[in-house]
């Protein structure tokens, strides 16, 4: 059977690309200028993006606000969303330190793209989020996912995620804290037009694109899951009957030398996110710190609540685990085509703190998905889910993948 004709147009339909570019220029507009040119130029010519999001070094200063005032102007993006880092990345580059900008730009064709900026204001029925757009008031889109931006100092994100549940359960979100700003009103942040130093700024995406975090919290397992008996806030009484220092001990005993260094420096705890499956893997568990024990009463204390009937592993982290599991994570495939893009949003932790070589996220992510237009930041806290739920969390790469739909 001949196959089905074609039309002229279909040579010039647009498809979904995603592209990134970088600059060190120590003049911050001409750096913006030079990251979006690589940027547009990797991505082609067959339509303008529909998307931009940029990073700037907090290296640059004084200069980073006029600079950004007005940046959805000065490269013509309408949809951007940008914030101020410690570091950025771009490809498989990381640039932890010195002047350095990194530009994503998506070209998404039916898709929905709602940048948003939003501000948190206090009030006796516990506050309010405002700034949602109107568009997304009306309704919003099939499929959505989020990206977000957050200044550490004056937004509320654990707040905002609960928020998110109850009002919008099952909508991804991936994202983090603006950083390189070490005081209220030091942050920047950018949603099109809009120019703030608080509050949060973000993109919902939805219709034929989509996003799907993929959250690596640079852990693994030790010994095996037990189940909380006791407990009271943060403080875990009793593992499976006994106490829970104890059990510890027994997990301890039966490590290696190697690993038992690791619980003396760098021991956390997962609690599982969701308690409905037969057996527990990376990816399962939400990690949070063990942040001390007292061996006459026997308990230990993480940071963050925990409650009686939640199943639970001691966890260790390092260099080599971390890499393990990100590369374990990325490999795992997704159910559609293949990303148009990665939005990285990686501990300030990480880099040459965590690793002993650099650009280890950045080309993790390039060896695990193949060759993928990437940028990203050193955040002061990652956004993204563990199970069905959303979090805030430490020490962690939780990226973005752009697939269309």
């Amino acid at each position: 059977m001949p196959p089905p004709p074609t039309s002229p147009l279909d040579s010039v339909r647009p498809t979904p690309r995603g592209a990134a570019g970088s600059s060190t220029h120590s003049d911050l507009e001409r750096a913006l200028r030079e990251a979006h040119e690589r940027a547009s130029a990797d991505l082609g010519g067959s339509g303008p993006p529909d998307l931009g999001v940029v990073f700037v070094s907090s290296a640059y200063g004084e200069a980073i606000r006029p600079a950004l005032d007005g940046l959805a102007d000065a490269l013509d993006l309408p949809a951007v969303i940008a914030t101020t880092a410690e570091g950025v990345l771009a490809g498989g580059t990381e640039y932890e330190s010195g002047p350095a900008v990194a530009i994503w730009l998506g070209r998404l064709p039916g898709a929905v793209v709602e940048p948003f900026a939003l501000e948190y204001v206090g009030n006796p029925d516990g506050g309010s989020f405002l700034g949602w757009p109107q568009r997304l008031e009306q309704g919003w889109p099939d499929g959505a996912g989020m990206l977000l931006l957050a200044d550490p100092f004056s937004f509320p994100v654990d707040t905002f995620l609960g928020r998110m549940e109850r009002d919008r359960p099952g909508v991804p979100i991936a994202g983090g804290m603006a950083s390189g700003g070490w005081t209220p009103g030091s942050n920047t942040l950018v949603a099109g037009r809009h120019l703030s130093d608080c509050g949060a700024v973000g993109v919902v995406v939805g219709g034929k694109a989509r996003i799907r975090p993929v959250v690596s919290q640079g852990c693994r397992p030790i010994g095996r899951p037990m189940v909380i008996t006791r407990s009271e806030e943060n403080v875990i009484v009793e593992l499976g009957g006994r106490p829970a220092l104890e059990r510890l001990r027994e997990v301890y005993a039966e490590l290696s030398e190697s690993d038992r260094d690791l619980v003396r420096s760098s021991l956390h705890l997962g609690r599982v996110a969701s308690e409905y499956q037969d057996r527990f893997e990376r990816g399962d568990f939400l990690v949070r710190n063990v942040v001390g024990a007292d061996p006459d009463s026997g308990v230990i204390a993480v940071g963050d609540l925990v409650r009686t009937g939640q199943t639970v592993q001691f966890h260790v982290r390092d260099a080599a685990s971390a890499h393990e599991d990100l590369l374990h994570l990325l490999t795992r495939g997704s159910d559609g085509e293949a990303p148009v893009g990665a939005l990285v949003f990686t501990c300030n932790g990480r880099g040459t703190r965590l690793f002993p070589t650099p650009h280890h996220d950045a080309r993790c992510v390039q060896e695990g998905l193949g060759p993928v237009p990437a940028a990203g930041f050193f955040a002061q806290g990652e956004i993204g889910p563990i199970g069905n739920r959303t979090f805030l969390h430490g020490f962690t790469a939780s990226i973005a993948l752009i697939e269309p739909v």
